[in-house]
């Protein structure tokens, strides 16, 4: 699972060539603060190298990036999945420092929308221990992948009925179940939220991710450097999923010596999100590979401040 996402790999860490945004700032704005999030995968290539220890991811968003709202990985906790003293262990964690858990991403092997009913119950039911886990963290969500092998045609009434059934046990739980856009149909925002108004539950909504609309890759990197050949244009995929989003993933890849993200359109793409009325957290996901990750989080974090208060 450590190459889920395939630039976990040869990385050039060339903070010293960056140069720095003119606005970039821990100072909050005085008025108009949007409410940021840290994505735990910000920090993947330090977590999995054993430089930082994801039980402290709490303290480390708190007291290292003034954040104090974050967004878990399960990758990181595998081997106490279903270890409740470990949970609420790590719920107190949080508390201690303030701050608040509010999503578990959750990526597993076996697939919600497998055309095979008992591998796609079998999917469903590896999310069982990840939906405890994010309950006694108190997390408002768990994100989940929408994939599946085939044509849209021929995924729609699998999608339908695995993420049916698995909203079905985590709304019993009082928790949501979100779909992120990763790549393939599941950036096929239109699809998607036929899908979900097909299920037909409060509990299911979108995670949108500002950069992964790429339609003929898995994860749907729409990075400039990815090569993807087949993009949904992030502006219409925003506006269609900011109806049913429980949550916001704030993707940056790159940026220019005036502190913009090289490949997506932070301005437009905020502006969609305050237009349809979101009130909660933007959260950060750095996914560059040319800066640290502490500098791509902070930077993230100062063009998030500096666009929200400049928006109509």
């Amino acid at each position: 699972m450590e190459n889920r996402r395939k630039f976990i790999k040869k990385t050039s860490l060339a903070a010293a060539a960056i140069t720095l945004p003119t606005f970039y700032s821990f100072n909050k704005l005085e008025n108009n603060m949007p409410k940021i999030s840290l994505a735990q995968w910000s920090l993947n290539r330090a977590f999995f190298g054993k430089k930082l220890d994801p039980k402290n991811f709490a303290a480390i968003a708190k007291n290292d990036y003034d954040i104090s709202a974050i967004e878990y990985v399960n990758q990181f906790y595998t081997a106490d999945a279903a270890n409740e003293r470990f949970w609420f262990a790590m719920a107190k964690r949080a508390t201690d420092v303030g701050v608040e858990s509010l999503i578990m991403m959750v990526d597993e092997d076996e697939q919600l929308g497998n055309r095979k009913a008992k591998k796609r119950m079998k999917a469903v039911e590896d999310h069982y221990k990840w939906i405890h886990a994010a309950k006694i963290l108190g997390c408002h969500s768990v994100r989940v992948n929408a994939f599946g092998e085939g044509s849209p045609d021929e995924l729609e009434a699998s999608l339908i009925d695995g993420l049916g059934k698995l909203t079905e046990y985590a709304a019993k739980e009082k928790i949501h179940v979100i779909i992120e856009n990763h790549g393939l149909h599941t950036s096929n925002a239109e699809f998607m939220t036929k899908i979900i108004k097909a299920v037909n539950n409060p509990y299911l909504g979108t995670l949108p991710d500002f950069g992964n609309w790429c339609l003929n890759q898995e994860w749907g990197s729409t990075e400039k450097t990815k090569n993807c050949t087949n993009i949904y244009s992030p502006e219409e995929g925003m506006a269609a999923f900011m109806p049913f989003a429980k949550g916001v993933s704030a993707k940056a890849y790159a940026f220019d010596t005036n502190g913009f993200e090289t490949s997506l359109n932070y301005p437009k793409l905020l502006q969609l999100v305050k237009d349809a009325g979101y009130n909660g957290y933007i959260g950060i996901e750095y996914e560059g590979e040319h800066m640290t990750e502490s500098e791509g989080i902070k930077i993230t974090k100062a063009l998030i401040e500096k666009v929200w208060s400049n928006l109509d």
